[in-house]
């Protein structure tokens, strides 16, 4: 895959980020004042937040195909593993916090590359592992080092779920299930559909 295509594709996750952003704030924007109770400030995204309900997307089964248990209470539901034509695999996942207090993220996630750790809090350090190939697959990287992956979430609230995604080079076509490993959670077995 070139580079100049991954760049299209981060820029392309982006304006997709930023528009489900304006629309959760638009949302938000209610009528005149009804005299109801103030109601808490729903125009931030979910990472500036630290989490929100996540619905599932479109595309994605209401079942995940794996959910992967971490620290403080935290889970990983992948809803979604999709095989691209331009030769990517995007992970789609929620992940949640059922613990009773809030959960500050491991810098662990982000993985220990350099050039991933200084672009700040991602999911950075997962993997696809294709073990009857004997290969490992990691986030893709943009031009500027940027990971293709949610980023900047630092932590969730209590009972709150957050939406992320994880792009991978995709594993030859013939290859249907792999591991997924996040630093800190379970790894499991996924199917790749698509």
């Amino acid at each position: 895959m070139s580079m100049r295509f991954a760049a299209k594709a981060r820029r392309g996750m982006v304006a997709v980020t930023i528009a489900v952003g304006l629309a959760v704030g638009v949302a938000g924007c209610g009528g005149g004042d009804t005299g109801d109770k103030k109601k808490p400030d729903t125009s931030t995204a979910p990472s500036e937040r630290g989490g929100s309900q996540a619905s599932p997307q479109e595309g994605q089964s209401a079942q995940p195909l794996a959910e992967l248990r971490g620290p403080d209470g935290l889970t990983l539901a992948v809803m979604s593993a999709q095989r691209d034509s331009g030769g990517f695999v995007t992970i789609n996942a929620q992940l949640k916090n059922d613990g009773s207090k809030d959960a500050v993220l491991s810098s662990q996630l982000t993985g220990n590359e350099t050039e991933i750790m200084k672009n700040g809090q991602s999911f950075g350090g997962a993997t696809l592992v294709d073990s009857k190939a004997r290969k490992r697959y990691y986030v893709l990287r943009d031009t500027d080092g940027r990971p293709l992956t949610t980023i900047g979430v630092q932590s969730v609230r209590a009972g709150d779920t957050v939406p992320v995604f994880m792009q991978f080079p995709a594993p030859s076509a013939e290859t249907t299930e792999v591991s997924f490993q996040l630093p800190t959670f379970a790894s499991a077995s996924i199917k790749i559909s698509g």
